[in-house]
């Protein structure tokens, strides 16, 4: 037998996610690896079957085991995008001054995306972005303006950027954090014309940096779109914006709904 967790502080559970966390960060299990079977990894790990299976169920939920009917329990690929599903979903319930952290949390990662981008970008890349953006030039003067179409452009353009800084797990996080903000996002797509044609330019002046491969502009241009969003968002009152992310909610495939889907499956 290993040596297990004697500590009577800890729960039968946390000792079979301590065990199997210590097999992981030894590498004595990868991703894809199947678990020893559970009468051997109970005795190994000093816990009864019942507690073993409680574990198991407690990892697969966090994305770290998946259990296939007949074959056994395996650790799954432990990709970041899967394993902040449930961070994703305290994000989501976050508001007053802990939704402004998450704008604070959101502005930091996407700046430094921004910045690996500048180096890394390809052109493919940057014609997909000059792309998305002439659909959300296409959206905003539309008439009437089709809201849902130019949300789903700057999701889009967020997400290429984060793509393009080629950093997985940067990229998972601003997934992660950006659900909170597109309820707020939609609201000003809304309610301010202005501001949908400023965050437009504001686009525009990030791919320019980002064409000439300019780390310090996109950094900055970047900063300075996310601080005017944040501005603008952190100022609707909150059964407002609430009041409006339901209608928001219901524009179907291509509403907010639509996008927080597409953010968590991506």
């Amino acid at each position: 037998m290993t040596n297990g967790p004697s500590n009577g502080s800890m729960s039968q559970t946390d000792v079979v996610i301590s065990g199997i966390k210590r097999m992981l960060s030894s590498r004595r299990l990868r991703p894809g690896d199947r678990l020893p079977i559970e009468k051997d990894l109970a005795a190994e790990l000093q816990v009864s079957r019942g507690s073993l299976r409680e574990g198991v169920r407690a990892l697969s939920t966090m994305g770290i085991l998946e259990t296939r009917q007949g074959a056994g329990t395996f650790v799954t690929r432990l990709e970041p995008s899967a394993l902040l599903s449930a961070m994703e979903f305290w994000v989501g319930l976050q508001d007053g001054e802990r939704a402004n952290q998450v704008h604070t949390v959101r502005r930091a990662l996407e700046t430094e995306a921004a910045a690996a981008a500048a180096i890394r970008i390809d052109d493919g890349q940057l014609e997909e972005a000059e792309r998305i953006l002439e659909r959300a030039h296409a959206a905003i003067h539309a008439a009437p303006i089709d809201h849902s179409a130019a949300m789903q452009c700057d999701v889009e353009f967020h997400r290429l950027i984060a793509g393009a800084s080629a950093n997985h797990v940067l990229s998972a996080l601003i997934e992660t954090v950006s659900t909170n903000t597109i309820r707020g996002r939609m609201w000003r797509s809304i309610h301010d014309n202005e501001g949908l044609l400023a965050t437009h330019r504001e686009h525009l002046g990030i791919l320019e940096s980002l064409r000439r491969h300019d780390v310090d502009r996109a950094r900055t241009r970047m900063a300075n779109h996310l601080y005017a969003v944040e501005d603008y968002v952190t100022a609707i009152p909150g059964p407002e914006l609430e009041e409006q992310a339901e209608g928001v909610l219901d524009l179907g495939s291509n509403g907010q709904d639509a996008y927080s889907s597409d953010l968590v499956n991506q």
